[in-house]
C-alpha cells in the first residue's frame, strides 16, 4: 500500500475546496507539424473536430494494423545539450527534491486509459485489463522513493462493458466485463493491484444511451414491431417501450424501427438509443448498475453525454445529475462523479448545481481552448485572468466543486499538432504543466506524456500506446481497425526513458511537483497582475494557511520577474526562494536578491 506522507504544515488543515471544480532522430528545434496532417504519409482529415463518439462504425479489431508507428521521429533532445551532458531532467532533478504529500481525497491526478490500445496480455493485438494490470507501475508503482512511475493516483477507465464496437460506448450488458478486455476476475484483480499502489478507479458509465443490441431494446423493438395496428403500446405488456423514447412521428436525431412506421430518439447513432432518463425504471436499473460497481470496488464514476440526456434542457440534464449524485453519494459519500458536458464554461459551470465533484474543463481544452489560445497568439497575463474568472464562475453554483482540468481526451485531436515552429516541443511540454498545475482533479490522456500524434477520426485519437518503436514488441495494440497509418513525431517510451530532455521526463517532474505540493491541487487562485505581463504570469496558491507562487514564462525568451515586493506565506522579497522548477531545455533558473530569472517556456515554484 502506498505510504501516505502528510506534511507537518498540513496538520488539521481544513480542506478549503474554492480552488478547484467539475477532444530518425531530430533536433526538437526543427521539426514544423501543426497538424498530425502535416505528415505526408497520413490520410488524416486536418481538423480538430467535436466528433461524436456515437458515430463510429462497428469494426473487425482482429484485422487492425499499426502501420508506420514503427516510422519515427527522434526524441527532440538537443545535440549540444547531450555533448554537455547536462539536461533539462538533471537540472530539475537538482532542485525537485521534496517529499510527496499525498492526501487521501479526490483532488487526484488522472490517467485516462482506453484498454484497446494500451497494452495487450495475450498476443491478440487488443489491449485488455490483464494488460493494463501489467503496466500499473509505470502509471504508479505505489512507493513514493521511486522515480520509474508517472505518479498519478487515479485511473478513468473507458467504457470496460461488453460492446459491438472498439469503442463500446454502446452498451449491451452494464452488469459485465466486454470478452475483449477479459473477465469479471480480471477487473478485480486491476482493481485491487489499484488500489493497492494508491491508485483510485472510476469507470465510464454510460446513462445517455444502449446499444441496439441490449435486451431491454431487442425486446421493447419487437413488442413494437408484433403490436397491432393503431393499439397504443402498454407497459404492463413490455416495460422497456418506456425505457426509450419512441415515438409514430419522424424527428430530429430519430431513427427508424425497420418494417414499422415506429421511430425512436438517437441523437449520436442509430446504434445507440436513447435512454428515457425520466423513467422511474429507468433510474432504478442505474441504481443496480451503481451497486454492482461500487461493489467490486470502483471508486466513482465518468458520465458520459450529460448534456445530452436531455439535448437542449440544462434545468432537466441537472436534474438527472442531482439524482444520480444523491443516489451514489447515499451508498459511498467518498465516490467521486465527473460529468462531460461539451459546452462553453458558462453553460457546464451551471452543472454544478446538481452537487457532482466535478465537470470537465472544456474552456482550457483542445486546440481552441485558453491553455492552446495563450501559447500562439494570447499574452501570459491572460491565462492569469481566466483562472481567476473561471475561479469565480464555478463557485457561483457550488462551494465544493472540484475543477477537472484536462488539455486532450479521446474525442480531440492530440496536443502534438497544436503548434508549429522552433518551439513547438516547448509549448506543447510547458501546455502540459499548464493543465496539470492547475487547481483541481487533472486529467492526463494516456500516450500524451509521449507527445503522440492522432487527429481526424476518432480512431487515429485513439491510437496503440506508444511503448516501442518496434510495432512488434510484446503487449503493443494494433489499435481500431479503421486508424490511418501515424508517423509518430516523437520517440516512443523505450527511446524517451533516456532522454533527459524528452516531453516524458518533462511530464513526470510536473506530477512530481503537483504531488509534493497540495496547493498546486486544492488552492485558490489569486493572479498577481502587476508583476505579470505577456510573457509572465504569476499566480499565488492558497490551501490553508500555506502559499506558493507559481511563475510561468510562456515565452520563448528568458526573463526576470521582480518579486521583491511579493509575500508568499510569511516570506518576502529576498527571503523567498525555489522550490521547484520545469524547464523545457538545459537552461536553469535562479533566484538572488529578490529577482526570479528564468529560461523561456518555464514554471518556477516559489516559496
Amino acid at each position: 500500500m502506498r505510504k501516505r506522507v502528510i506534511a507537518a504544515i498540513l496538520a488539521g488543515m481544513l480542506i478549503v475546496s474554492a480552488g478547484g471544480c467539475g477532444k530518425g532522430a531530430v533536433s526538437s528545434g526543427n521539426v514544423v507539424d501543426n497538424s498530425d496532417a502535416s505528415e505526408s504519409s497520413l490520410n488524416v482529415v486536418a481538423e480538430d473536430t467535436e466528433t461524436s463518439v456515437g458515430q463510429e462504425k462497428n469494426a473487425d479489431s482482429k484485422n487492425s494494423s499499426i502501420a508506420g508507428l514503427n516510422d519515427t521521429a527522434g526524441t527532440g533532445e538537443d545535440a549540444d545539450t547531450q555533448n554537455a551532458g547536462v539536461t533539462a531532467l538533471s537540472l530539475m532533478q537538482q532542485v525537485n527534491t521534496g517529499d510527496e504529500q499525498i492526501i487521501d481525497d479526490n483532488y487526484r491526478t488522472w490517467y485516462e486509459v482506453f484498454v484497446y490500445s494500451f497494452f495487450d496480455s495475450d498476443g491478440d493485438g487488443i489491449g485488455d485489463l490483464k494488460g493494463l494490470t501489467e503496466k500499473l507501475d509505470y502509471i504508479n508503482d505505489g512507493d513514493p522513493s521511486t522515480d520509474t512511475d508517472l505518479g498519478c493516483n487515479g485511473i478513468w477507465l473507458m467504457p470496460v462493458m461488453p460492446s459491438t464496437t472498439y469503442h463500446k460506448y454502446d452498451v449491451t450488458d452494464y452488469l459485465d466485463i466486454d470478452p475483449e478486455y477479459g473477465t469479471m476476475d480480471d477487473f478485480k484483480n486491476l482493481v485491487a493491484a489499484c488500489h493497492d499502489r494508491g491508485i483510485n478507479v472510476i469507470i465510464d458509465l454510460v446513462m445517455n444511451h444502449t446499444s441496439s443490441q441490449h435486451e431491454w431494446f431487442k425486446t421493447a423493438a419487437e413488442y413494437l414491431k408484433n403490436l397491432p395496428e393503431g393499439a397504443t403500446p402498454d407497459a404492463s405488456e413490455c416495460p422497456y417501450v418506456d425505457y426509450y423514447n419512441f415515438s409514430k412521428e419522424m424527428q430530429g436525431g430519430y431513427s427508424n424501427i425497420d418494417g414499422t412506421d415506429w421511430y425512436y430518439e438517437s441523437q449520436f447513432w442509430s446504434e445507440m438509443p436513447d435512454l428515457n432518463l425520466g423513467n422511474q425504471a429507468v433510474r432504478d436499473e442505474f441504481d443496480k448498475i451503481v451497486d454492482f460497481w461500487l461493489d467490486l470496488g470502483v471508486d466513482g464514476f465518468r458520465l458520459d453525454a450529460a448534456k445530452e440526456y436531455y439535448s437542449g434542457s440544462v434545468d432537466k440534464n441537472v436534474e438527472v445529475l442531482s439524482w444520480f449524485n444523491s443516489m451514489v453519494k447515499e451508498k459511498r459519500e467518498d465516490a467521486y462523479i465527473v460529468a462531460e458536458v461539451w459546452a462553453d464554461q458558462n453553460t457546464y459551470a451551471k452543472y454544478y448545481e446538481s452537487g457532482i465533484d466535478s465537470c470537465f474543463d472544456f474552456s482550457f481544452a483542445d486546440s481552441t481552448g485558453t491553455i492552446a489560445t495563450v501559447l500562439k497568439n494570447g499574452s501570459a497575463s491572460s491565462y492569469g485572468k481566466a483562472l481567476v474568472s473561471l475561479q469565480d464562475n464555478l463557485s457561483q453554483y457550488s462551494d465544493s466543486y472540484i475543477d477537472a482540468p484536462f488539455y486532450t481526451n479521446h474525442d480531440m485531436a492530440r496536443g502534438a499538432g497544436y503548434y508549429s515552429g522552433d518551439d513547438s516541443e516547448k509549448q506543447m511540454k510547458i501546455a502540459q504543466a499548464m493543465n496539470l498545475m492547475m487547481s483541481g482533479s487533472a486529467f492526463l490522456y494516456y500516450g500524451e506524456e509521449l507527445g503522440m500524434k492522432g487527429s481526424g477520426k476518432d480512431e487515429n485519437k485513439r491510437a496503440p500506446m506508444y511503448w516501442s518503436e518496434d510495432a512488434t514488441t510484446d503487449g503493443m495494440c494494433k489499435g481500431p481497425a479503421d486508424m490511418d497509418s501515424i508517423k509518430m513525431k516523437y520517440g516512443a517510451l523505450d527511446t524517451q526513458e533516456a532522454d533527459g530532455n524528452s516531453i516524458y521526463q518533462f511530464i513526470k517532474q510536473t506530477i512530481k511537483l503537483r504531488n509534493e505540493y497540495p496547493e498546486i491541487a486544492r488552492g485558490t487562485v489569486k493572479f498577481e497582475e502587476n508583476i505579470s505581463d505577456d510573457k509572465v504570469c504569476v499566480i499565488k496558491k492558497t490551501y490553508g494557511d500555506s502559499e506558493i507562487l507559481l511563475v510561468y514564462n510562456l515565452a520563448p525568451e528568458s526573463a526576470d520577474v521582480d518579486l521583491s515586493g511579493v509575500t508568499v506565506g510569511e516570506k518576502s522579497g529576498s527571503d523567498l526562494e525555489i522550490g521547484g522548477v520545469l524547464l523545457t531545455d538545459a537552461k536553469e533558473a535562479t533566484f538572488s536578491d529578490g529577482t526570479l530569472t528564468m529560461p523561456g517556456y518555464s514554471v518556477v515554484i516559489v516559496k
